[in-house]
């Protein structure tokens, strides 16, 4: 089963109540539940979510749950039922992601034009990333996630590839003329060079060899592991507590390195010590193929072309217009052409090295 179509290309004169989030009231989130059994008692607060509409919502009985609206048109349902079933098998093999609740027999509903499901609130922080014991802790977790992930692929799900994230994105964006003329040429001219970089391998791995995308073994992956997708509780008195792992909204197939490179943040010095200690506690569960550390930088450079198109084809929502005011500007633009000057040098650079 394939996606649907994409939302048509941003029109800034759209009225926002034409984008069909504006219909999801309280009302209709309390509905919804009531639907599937569960009667809230009117506190409803909405979480950060872009990408979709995500709501914790405190029940008759005082219990928390969280709702997620799907966005229209982004997943089929069979992608979404991939999904739920990938959280199922890390519940299962006792890994702490948190998944969608199984509802009169189903873990994906079907409310006024909406998909959604419901899952248990889970509270917590952001994890501590400079504290290596913290690092070697979600490192161990990650690999446990890959060896379920590595068990079978997605079926529906897409592979991450430059293809997806990056020829596409820009073919997109000069499309659909996204880009003001006075920076067209110079961000064309900039991605350009560094989707060349990918495509031909920036660098040769330690052994010589050029590793590229292509290259690596794809996996099951969290696909967004980035600080504010792993939740972080103290331990308590009987040792529960620690990392969990939420939103697998991104889940698709590609390199293991992708669920490790965002938790990567400082100097070279600093994410090397950082890329350490996750190895470290990688490698206690799953080996860990390092000529894959040769594709951080161009995953980081997949991920900023990607961000801009994403936040053009998201446009007509009228959260990401109050949420992203800056985008599309001028000034915008020269910020990434920046950057993508910033990762071209990166990806010419040796990778790190543990």
């Amino acid at each position: 089963m394939t996606p649907l179509p994409p939302e048509p290309a941003p029109d800034t004169h759209a009225a926002a109540d034409q984008h069909p989030y504006a219909r999801l009231t309280p009302d209709q989130v309390l509905d919804a539940l009531a639907g599937v059994g569960l009667y809230g008692d009117g506190r409803l607060m909405a979480l950060s979510s872009y990408e979709n509409r995500v709501y914790q919502v405190t029940l008759e009985d005082g219990e928390r749950v969280v709702a997620k609206f799907y966005r229209p048109g982004r997943w089929s349902k069979a992608q979404i039922l991939e999904e739920h079933a990938f959280a199922a098998e890390l519940m299962a093999a006792e890994v702490p992601a948190v998944g969608p609740l199984v509802l009169s027999g189903s873990t994906l509903h079907q409310h006024d034009g909406f998909a959604f499901s419901v899952s248990p609130w889970r509270g917590g922080r952001q994890p501590e990333l400079d504290d290596f014991e913290v690092l070697e802790w979600i490192g161990r977790f990650l690999a446990r996630i890959h060896t379920v992930g590595a068990a079978q692929p997605f079926v529906h799900r897409p592979l991450l590839d430059l293809q997806s994230f990056g020829t596409a994105s820009y073919d997109w964006l000069l499309a659909q003329a996204i880009i003001p003329l006075d920076m067209q040429a110079l961000w064309k001219a900039q991605c350009e060079k560094a989707l060349e970089l990918i495509a031909a391998s920036a660098y040769p791995s330690s052994a010589g060899a050029p590793f590229c995308l292509k290259d690596a073994t794809p996996i099951r992956l969290h696909g967004d592991c980035h600080p504010g997708n792993i939740l972080w509780t103290p331990l308590d008195e009987w040792g529960r507590g620690g990392p969990h792992f939420v939103d697998l909204d991104d889940a698709r197939m590609g390199p293991a390195v992708q669920d490790l490179w965002m938790l990567l943040s400082g100097d070279r010095r600093q994410r090397t010590h950082q890329l350490s200690a996750l190895i470290d506690g990688y490698e206690q569960f799953r080996s860990f193929d390092r000529r894959e550390l040769a594709l951080i930088e161009p995953l980081r450079t997949l991920r900023l072309i990607h961000y801009s198109a994403w936040l053009a084809r998201r446009w007509q929502d009228p959260i990401f217009p109050v949420n992203f005011p800056w985008f599309g500007t001028s000034d915008y633009w020269r910020g990434q052409v920046d950057m993508l000057i910033e990762q071209i040098e990166a990806m010419q650079e040796e990778p790190l090295a543990v």
